[in-house]
């Protein structure tokens, strides 16, 4: 699959935390995939190790692991990108690019579970939307709903550069850059349906 994408070239092809290390001591990637399940430990212990081996490379994890705690920890260790194995054949190439630019790449479901939800009195999901504000949140769901920058101005009374910095803002909230990935993410939030 990375073969397809001519900006990307594989270096090297690794199975353990220990030659992930050494590998990124001696080649100086631009990017190391890494998995969290690896037989000699865990793959988020070894991305520090990874970066002190190689302090320019940016770390993406590559995993079955949909977990929330996974990817904070995984975050705090100096990773700049999560994707699941089970989306990698739809978003690992772009999450690639992403983290090559030094932008955060969350895979859209785990984006979701950052931000939180609460449950109505009624059962009903609905998103806390922590972290965004009440405008990021409208443009949000906005943008889910096919809206373009010039129609959300309209709709918003604001201007279209205005509806540019709110969008921009609520993309570097969320790590997400990509209209499908936040279509995604405000259906999951429940702000669309």
């Amino acid at each position: 699959m990375l073969a397809e994408d001519s900006g990307i070239l594989v270096v090297a092809d690794v199975g353990t935390a220990a030659e992930a290390v050494a590998a990124a001591g001696r080649l100086q990637p631009d990017i190391v995939v890494l998995d969290i399940g690896l037989p000699d430990s865990s793959g988020i212990s070894a991305i520090g190790r990874i970066l002190g081996a190689s302090p320019a490379s940016r770390v993406l994890m590559l995993t079955m692991h949909d977990d929330v705690a996974y990817l904070r920890e995984a975050f705090a260790s100096g990773a700049l990108g999560y994707v699941l194995k089970a989306a990698a054949d739809i978003e690992l190439i772009q999450a690639i690019h992403d983290v090559a630019k030094g932008e955060r790449y969350v895979h859209p479901t785990l984006g979701a579970a950052l931000l939180g939800r609460d449950t109505s009195a009624e059962g009903r999901s609905v998103s806390t939307v922590a972290g965004l504000s009440e405008r990021e949140a409208e443009i949000l769901r906005l943008l889910a709903l096919g809206h373009t920058n010039p129609e959300m101005a309209e709709v918003l009374d604001l201007s279209v550069r205005t509806v540019e910095t709110y969008r921009y803002r609520l993309q570097q909230k969320v790590g997400l850059r990509s209209r499908a990935e936040l279509v995604r993410l405000a259906r999951e939030m429940g702000l669309v349906k």
